[in-house]
């Protein structure tokens, strides 16, 4: 199942309806922050939350899910000017993510290309379920893990779980791109 594409739907949803976090938090029965966790797909609702989101949006859980269980295609090709990008962890993060592989619906893995720009781009360090694997593709940036800092030049690689906080800063005066690949529901960086 597609759990970034569901966690869009809701968010999509929400603000077609010109419904603020607050107030579907408070018809959800869910708190803010709850909420705002599964609309960045950092935390995957149970169903009963997903039920009761469904119900504060005013459709049916199966209208959320509809499609995201369809099997891919075993090849999926996303042309560069096909990429999506998603949003996540607005205002709190300036990173632009795109989705490289946003046409297969029951991916295993989540491929971003992440574009960094100079300074710090998200003011918190987070963690998620997974694992993660990030490869510099233009620039140079920190990865703050715990208590730890990493310089990572272009070329340089990091694995690592990523239920350990963590983020990704940008020291110098350039954008960075950093491909970042995630398993589990929920990416980083």
């Amino acid at each position: 199942m597609n759990l970034v594409e569901l966690a869009q739907r809701i968010k999509n949803r929400r603000l077609k309806q010109k419904v603020t976090l607050e107030e579907l938090a408070k018809r959800a029965n869910l708190t803010r922050s709850m909420l705002s966790k599964v609309e960045n797909f950092r935390v995957t609702p149970s169903l009963d939350a997903l039920a009761r989101i469904a119900k504060g949006l005013d459709v049916t859980v199966s209208e959320l899910l509809d499609g995201l269980d369809e099997k891919a295609p075993q090849l999926v090709i996303i042309r560069q000017d096909e990429r999506k990008v998603v949003e996540r962890d607005r205002p709190t993060s300036r990173i632009i993510y795109q989705d490289l592989a946003h046409k297969r619906h029951d991916k295993v893995m989540t491929p971003l290309l992440l574009e960094v720009p100079s300074g710090i781009a998200r003011k918190e360090l987070l963690p998620h379920e997974g694992e993660e694997f990030l490869m510099v593709v233009e620039g140079s940036v920190d990865l703050e893990y715990e208590d730890q800092s990493h310089h990572l030049q272009a070329g340089d690689c990091a694995y690592f779980d990523a239920k350990v906080k963590h983020r990704v800063v940008n020291t110098s005066k350039r954008t960075a791109k950093v491909l970042c690949v995630f398993s589990g529901s929920h990416p980083a960086s």
